[in-house]
């Protein structure tokens, strides 16, 4: 070979190496574009883009057009960039999710905000409620591996952890709830963090909990029992009894369930404590023998005096079973229905403190009907699918623990189809973790099982 020859050659060996080492380049940073826009949407729906709001400010409630603007416009951007990421490499995995079951919800959500008493506020909150569920529901396939899905998880957490943290002692006044704060003066001592409330705070420091765990049981040995340590101490402090009393026993539950072989064991084990739970509290108001059998407990299953919500929420329920009175769009404006009785907490409440009356309230019967396959049983057959094809136990155990407490939380708590609440995103992201485990090699793959 001459000379001229072998420059040639070494020239396109060298212009080939550029195209490689640019092609890595580029792969690289698309990766951690993918992992950026995770931790993003973690902390978007974590911290919010109004933390630490003066609980002790009248306008503390009042809607800022400008600021739900621009929340409208975060969630929306991130879902639409998120979208074309995992379009362009987990095809087959946003295919899955195109289910008879899923496009009945979805049909049905639209035929009930089109009949909503209030038809504006039921379509904004929607386009919020499917940004952010689009958003969680995608974020397990952002991450191109597990362990950077593992990262992900741990850098949103330690953020918020600290913020939390630096918040209860740097400014109290902004972090823990206090005797001058407008609404409920009575919880004053008790922490909040960066959240708006001690009851969103509870229940995410819980499934920091099990975050925390999960990362200690895949070899992250010095955050993960960080994660899980500093979130237990916030927890207690928060004074949350209902998810205080979850969070240990719904791990145990999820424990039981791993190791349980059979899928009817699974659901009996899952399902039966929590028919129980709902009956004792909602069914309490329903059956004047189930109100009988309550009193004589040695705690209030209707955790204080919560009944009259309930059985204003009934009430409102009866006037339209089946259409209902459409999505999110009856807790705006109580005070003046006339189905108030008289119960002044009842026509001040946000909610109705249950998750599946609110739903039959908002959305109709039917509306919860169909909530319950998608959200409540399909979840423990994808979790016993992954598990027969032993995909990612340890991930998969995480996402089956934060949707058991997600179903037991909400018997006393709203947050199903909740908009940008924190607990309906992890709640989605972990029942659409299930879904793909089950179908799927791994979270970051979307390689069909044989």
């Amino acid at each position: 070979m001459d000379r001229s020859a072998t420059d040639i050659t070494e020239l396109e060996a060298r212009s080939l190496g550029g195209v490689l080492r640019d092609a890595v380049a580029q792969l690289n940073a698309v990766q951690a574009a993918r992992c950026l826009i995770a931790v993003a949407s973690l902390l978007l729906v974590l911290v919010t883009l109004d933390p630490f709001p003066d609980l002790r400010n009248a306008d503390v409630t009042t809607v800022v057009s400008g600021r739900m603007a621009l929340t409208y416009i975060s969630w929306g951007l991130l879902a639409t960039i998120a979208v074309l990421f995992v379009a362009a490499t987990d095809a087959p995995a946003l295919k899955s999710m195109v289910t008879p079951l899923h496009l009945c919800l979805v049909g049905w959500l639209v035929i009930n905000i089109v009949l909503s008493e209030s038809r504006g506020v039921s379509i904004q909150r929607f386009v919020l409620l499917v940004s952010v569920t689009s958003l969680a529901v995608l974020l397990p396939l952002l991450p191109p591996t597990q362990r950077s899905f593992n990262l992900c998880l741990g850098a949103a957490a330690l953020v918020l952890l600290a913020l939390c943290y630096l918040g209860v002692f740097l400014a109290p006044q902004y972090s823990i709830h206090t005797a001058l704060d407008i609404a409920e003066p009575q919880l004053a001592g008790d922490w909040r963090g960066s959240f708006g409330h001690k009851n969103v705070a509870s229940p995410v420091m819980t499934i920091l909990v099990y975050v925390g765990i999960y990362l200690s049981a895949v070899g992250s040995f010095v955050l993960g029992p960080a994660i899980a340590a500093l979130a237990g101490i916030f927890l207690i402090f928060t004074g949350g009894k209902t998810s205080s009393v979850l969070c240990l026993a719904v791990y145990a539950l999820a424990s039981l369930v791993y190791v349980t072989p059979g899928l009817w064991l699974k659901r009996i084990i899952c399902f039966v404590p929590l028919i129980g739970m709902n009956l004792l509290t909602v069914g309490s108001v329903l059956s004047p023998a189930l109100g009988a059998m309550t009193r004589l407990l040695p705690l209030d299953p209707t955790f204080t005096g919560r009944s009259a919500i309930w059985e204003f929420a009934l009430a409102a329920l009866a006037e339209k079973p089946i259409i209902g009175h459409g999505y999110a769009a009856f807790w705006d404006d109580v005070t003046a229905r006339q189905t108030t009785q008289g119960a002044e907490w009842a026509t001040s409440a946000a909610h109705s403190h249950n998750s599946y009356l609110d739903l039959a309230v908002t959305i109709g019967l039917p509306g919860l009907m169909l909530v319950i396959p998608v959200f409540v049983l399909a979840p423990l057959g994808n979790f016993q699918s992954a598990q027969a094809h032993s995909r990612s136990g340890a991930l998969a155990k995480l996402f089956l623990t934060v949707w058991l407490f997600g179903l037991y939380y909400g018997a006393t708590e709203t947050f199903l189809l909740e908009r940008q609440n924190p607990i309906w995103f992890l709640f989605a992201l972990a029942v659409a973790g299930l879904h793909f485990l089950a179908r799927f090699q791994c979270v970051a793959q979307a390689e069909p099982k044989p």
